[in-house]
Parts: C-alpha cells; structure tokens; sequence
C-alpha cells in the first residue's frame, strides 16, 4: 500500500484504527497529524471515540489558525504545531499512550533500543521531555527543545510519548516497533538480565544478498503457486493480528514441488500484503521486480538441506524473544503438547541467518524444528505451512506460560521417563 496516493484524513483513520485495535490507544486517548504541502495541519479531533473515526471527523488546521472540520482539534494541537515549525523535516505527528512505554515514562527512564537490530535501526536515540500540563503550550516547548536536537522520538514524563517521521507510516513504524521493545524488556527482566547487543553487532544484518539476485520472468502461475500464495497471506495477516511479528519485520517462505519458493518481500507492511506481493524464488533467481527477505538465503540453505520441510517462519513472538535477549534456555517439557510439537529448541548466536547460512541450516531436524537466534528472532519448520505455525502459537503459548509461572512457582518439568512414554506414544523420531 502506497500512502503518497491516500488523503491526509484517510492515513489518519487508517493509523489510529491499527493503533486502537493494537491495545496501544485508549478511546479517549492519542492524536496523529499530517502537515501537507499546503501548510495545513490535519489532526484528530477532541474527544471522539478513536475506535470509530471516520474521515469526516478529522480537522483541518490552516496556517492562520482557523479550522475545518465538525469538531474542535486535539487539545495537544500545540506541541504537533510546534514540532512543525522546529523540524521542516518532519511531515507527521504521532502522539499515544501505549502501556510499555507509559510504564518507562512513568517511571521516568528510557527503553533500551539494543535489546535486538530493528529497534535502533527503526527509531533512532530517544529523549525524556520534562513533565507539563497535557495541551499547554509549555508541553509544546518541552518536546520541540528536544525535536531541536535532532531527536525524533521523544517519551514524555508521566505522560507517553510523542514521534516525528517523514510521513506517518513513518512515525507509526517507529511507534509499534518501540512499543514492542519496551514490552519485551519488561518480559525479558522476568526471565534475567536482558543481553544488549554491541554496536559492532549492527553491521552483520547488513547483507546485500536479496539486492544482488538475478531475476527471471514466471512464465505462469500455477494452482499450487497461487493456493500457496493464498495461505501464506491468510497466516501473514493472522501473524501481524496476533503480535508475532509486526508491520515490516518477519518472514515466512513456502517450498513448492517444482522446487523453487515463495517468500516474503522485504520493506513491506505485513498488515496490507497481498498474494502479488510475495516473491518466488527458483533456481538461486528471484522474481522480476521484486526484492525478497534479507533472510532469502537462510531459507533457500534450509530448503536445499532439508527436503522435508516445506514451510518456514521467521518471526519475533514478544515472549519467546524474551528467552532469545536472556541467557535463560527455552525447555519445552512443560506440557505434552509443547513437547510433541516442539522437541527441542536449539539456541543460536545473533549473526547466525546471515554470516553464514549454510552452517545455520544445519541446525534444524526433527529432533530440533525451532532455532531461537539470540537478539533477533526465532525460525520455524515444518513440514508444511499450517504445521509451521502451528509450532509458532505453540511455542509462543509455551515461553508465555513459563514467564508467568516465575510469578507463580518453580516449573515442574516432565521427566525424561515421561518423555520416552511420549516419544513411544507419538512415534517421535531423534
């Protein structure tokens, strides 16, 4: 989805629609604004239930202050105003109360934006803007002297936290991924001391290889491709909805019988994509005019190691990734569910999917389905696509169940007899 082509007032619906759905607004909290090249501010309105705007509810703000529109402008006018005039860089406004990062400015501390690569990449450095009385014009001062120093996310003292971005997708992009990281410190802290990545660390992810690849032109689409297609789609959406991943990070791929795959593209929304959008990959070629996952490579070395599996997900579930920032290891003998679905669950270094993909693919067996990369992500297989993210909710309800318990008790695990008695009952290869 292209957001050049959409109106000011129906990016704004869209975004707060997905923010409100998303638990990180309340009805009666939040406002997001566009500037256009008119010099116009569009912003949402006071006091109107944010689970149900429409365009019509939105505020056009003129340069001399007046406004159209049915309603009165967010009270918090001021400060997006104000970010405006510092920073002619920044195109939209993004202003909410999501509870991870209420948590931190309530606390009066910034959220670590090391814990995995995609945070720092996504959001930059964060500021603390000093606390004042929500739409005053000090509030405004307060965040814009922070905006001033080249600052675009910036948390407010018990208040929430307020982002600047070249359009709103922008500023949304960096909001979810924050929000997302700031829970997953708060989960990790449960588990142990959560491991921060070096700055060394930054410069492995950055692989050219799905830049580099040859095209070829499909010279059609088969039923299978497109069934294919159909389903991946189907669980991309459902994956996005659930939280295991978010709008421009996680990968699935899907081996067909002639051999060559379907995978994810890179730098598009999961929330939006379409069958179209997915990239076939065969022959060591990718699809002409389409760029795929970074991580195209990885699943191309699991596919050519291990014929069996016909699906693989990348993907960031918020408590699984707890176990991959601590040293605390991921046993899945808690229920017979967990364990049939997911033997056992190997834990890998951070450059792993990209220094060396060959090696990487080895990991994986029927023994070993799953492989938690440590600052980075977990990666699924399965035999086929419904069976590989099966394993995901599982293992994502798995590593949910065992951070709560440390608020309950000590975990009893199923004992290596009653693992045999499955295996006999199950048919479990090693």
């Amino acid at each position: 989805m292209n957001f050049q082509y959409q109106h000011p007032a129906d990016q704004l619906v869209m975004i707060m629609q997905r923010i409100y759905e998303r638990g990180m607004t309340t009805t009666s909290g939040g406002n997001l604004s566009i500037l256009d090249e008119n010099g116009d501010i569009w912003i949402t309105p006071k006091g109107i239930d944010k689970g149900s705007l429409t365009r019509s509810d939105i505020i056009c703000v003129k340069p001399d202050g007046s406004c159209i529109g049915p309603h009165e402008p967010s009270s918090e006018l001021p400060f997006h105003a104000s970010v405006y005039k510092r920073r002619p860089d920044i195109r939209a406004v993004l202003h909410a109360h999501p509870p991870a990062l209420v948590a931190f400015s309530i606390a009066r501390k910034l959220p670590e934006v090391d814990l995995i690569p995609t945070v720092r990449k996504t959001c930059g450095e964060l500021a603390m803007a000093t606390y004042a009385v929500p739409g005053s014009e000090q509030l405004g001062e307060n965040i814009a002297a922070k905006f001033d120093d080249g600052i675009n996310i910036v948390l407010l003292e018990n208040h929430g936290v307020c982002i600047g971005g070249k359009d709103l997708f922008a500023a949304f992009m960096a909001f979810e991924t924050l929000e997302y990281s700031a829970n997953l410190e708060i989960t990790a802290n449960k588990l142990g001391k959560p491991n921060v990545l070096s700055p060394q660390a930054f410069n492995v992810t950055q692989t050219r290889h799905h830049l580099l690849m040859d095209d070829f032109i499909p010279r059609y689409h088969s039923t299978e491709e497109c069934a294919a297609r159909r389903d991946m789609i189907t669980l991309i959406h459902r994956s996005y909805r659930q939280g295991l991943f978010n709008a421009t990070h996680g990968t699935y791929s899907v081996r067909l019988s002639d051999g060559s795959f379907l995978i994810t593209p890179f730098g598009h929304d999961r929330a939006y994509l379409q069958e179209e959008d997915l990239v076939r990959i065969k022959g060591g070629m990718k699809e002409q005019g389409k760029i795929p996952s970074r991580a195209v490579k990885f699943h191309e070395a699991i596919y050519q190691k291990h014929p069996d599996i016909g699906a693989i997900l990348l993907a960031h579930p918020l408590h699984v990734m707890a176990f991959a920032v601590t040293d605390t290891p991921f046993d899945a003998r808690t229920i017979p569910e967990s364990y049939i679905l997911l033997r056992e669950i190997a834990k890998e270094p951070f450059e792993g999917i990209y220094m060396n993909p060959e090696m990487a693919a080895e990991k994986f067996s029927k023994r070993v389905p799953a492989v938690i990369y440590k600052n980075d992500c977990v990666v699924v297989t399965g035999q086929n696509l419904l069976q590989a993210f099966d394993r995901l909710e599982v293992a994502e309800a798995t590593a949910h169940s065992i951070v709560a318990s440390h608020d309950v008790g000590g975990i009893v695990h199923i004992t290596p007899e009653e693992v045999t008695d499955l295996k006999k009952a199950f048919h479990l290869e090693d």
